[in-house]
């Protein structure tokens, strides 16, 4: 049974959510990948601002293809989070309240997530035909010289993911990992 909720990510939305929930997201969500978020980074770390406020927000991890005509937005799989380990404690100090990807975070982001309270949600990766499907409207926010990998407003309805790193430290690619495992095939 999925749990329905809406962006942005209020502090009680995130409280609630457990590893394994599955949820369907309807709001506003930010895109970013790889070369975005080494963009953000440098420029906080010279002093400067975000090109877009991340409080209370979600970044998908994505690089959307181009739309063809009669649609919104072009296939939008998740990429790699690990990616954006380096970057990622930095933007939840300033506010970021959950991510989607897929794969593993680090030691440092989980940490981050839990004393920023912030959760991971992944999205399945090769449905990104599908996931497209749930964008209902995106533009370009900022660093449209990145092509696909600017900084993209979605506003999504009902898209699918699973709570895989809550803001407790619960942690689906270490407790699946042990209990299959255990199994004998």
């Amino acid at each position: 049974m999925y749990k329905k909720i809406n962006t942005p990510l209020i502090e009680e939305i995130v409280k609630d959510l457990r590893a394994g929930d599955t949820v369907l997201i309807t709001g506003k969500v930010l895109t970013a990948r790889d070369a975005a978020h080494k963009r953000m980074i440098e420029s906080l770390n010279n002093g400067g601002k975000l090109p877009v406020d991340v409080k209370d927000q979600v970044i998908y991890y994505v690089g959307p293809c181009p739309a063809k005509p009669g649609q919104v937005v072009g296939s939008c799989g998740p990429t790699t989070s690990g990616r954006m380990d380096a970057y990622t404690p930095k933007l939840l100090e300033v506010g970021l309240k959950g991510m989607i990807g897929k794969g593993y975070r680090n030691k440092d982001v989980v940490e981050a997530m839990m004393k920023y309270h912030a959760v991971y949600f992944t999205a399945i990766g090769g449905a990104g035909a599908l996931l497209s499907e749930r964008v209902v409207d995106s533009k370009v926010l900022a660093y449209e010289d990145l092509g696909p990998e600017a900084i993209h407003l979605f506003t999504v309805v009902d898209f699918p993911a699973i709570v895989t790193i809550d803001m407790y430290g619960n942690n689906l690619y270490e407790t699946e990992r042990d209990k299959y495992k255990k199994r004998n095939y």
